[in-house]
């Protein structure tokens, strides 16, 4: 059985190589983490003993494949748990991520497949993050930056890259959850923020910060 830290450092590692075979550098880790570098190394030099991980000295680390099934059950466990908060105990989307981050570690194998199955088997969780499947299998979306659409296109948020909880709160307040529809009415690069419409025809101004870590699918038809 791996334990919570360990689960919580191949979690940590999968969500940064970006793409399989990406080398993660030790710095980051410990950032996401918010422990000492030196501690990171210590312990990712534990992980590749395991067989978790491949280390490279001063270049950074990435997964095995054995790693990378682990890190699967854990984000699965924790997207699983994140959708079942908001679903059936009716939490917040904005309060639910530190939750899961203690849950992920408890729930058993056993209890993840019927909570899956009662969820009728979902894709995303609700921040639009994809949930793997019971055999590993991770969905990968082509989507854009809010930041980057194109203006005057009407698309659809699917995911929100950043699960703060008062940035949630500033999107769902303006109505940019996962599932609505929104136009990009102008940019002010001078300036740095977007100017958008909802389908209701309501406004919103955002920085290009936040915009950017808001991301939609093209191509949705005009819902008005």
């Amino acid at each position: 059985m791996a334990t919570s830290t360990v689960e919580d450092y191949l979690k940590i590692i999968f969500l940064a190589e970006g793409r399989p075979g990406g080398l993660v550098g030790m710095g980051r880790i410990a950032d996401d983490l918010q422990v000492a570098p030196g501690t990171v190394t210590a312990m990712v030099k534990t992980l590749e003993g395991s067989g978790l991980v491949d280390y490279e000295p001063y270049s950074g680390v990435q997964l095995t494949e054995a790693g990378r099934r682990l890190a699967l059950r854990v984000l699965r466990r924790h997207r699983l748990v994140e959708l079942f908060l908001v679903r059936v105990l009716g939490m917040s989307w904005s309060e639910v991520h530190g939750e899961a981050e203690e849950l992920e570690h408890a729930v058993s194998d056993r209890l993840i497949l019927r909570i899956d199955e009662m969820l009728g088997f979902p894709e995303f969780d609700p921040h639009g993050d994809p949930i793997p499947t019971a055999d590993g299998v991770l969905t990968q979306q082509q989507l854009l930056s809010l930041a980057a659409c194109a203006i005057g296109e009407w698309v659809e948020v699917r995911r929100v890259g950043d699960q703060q909880a008062e940035f949630l709160r500033l999107l769902e307040r303006q109505g940019l959850v996962p599932g609505s529809s929104v136009q990009v009415l102008s940019r002010d690069e001078v300036a740095d923020t977007v100017i958008l419409e909802n389908a209701a025809g309501d406004r919103a101004q955002l920085g290009m910060r936040a915009a950017s870590k808001i991301f939609v699918s093209s191509a949705v038809s005009d819902p008005v």
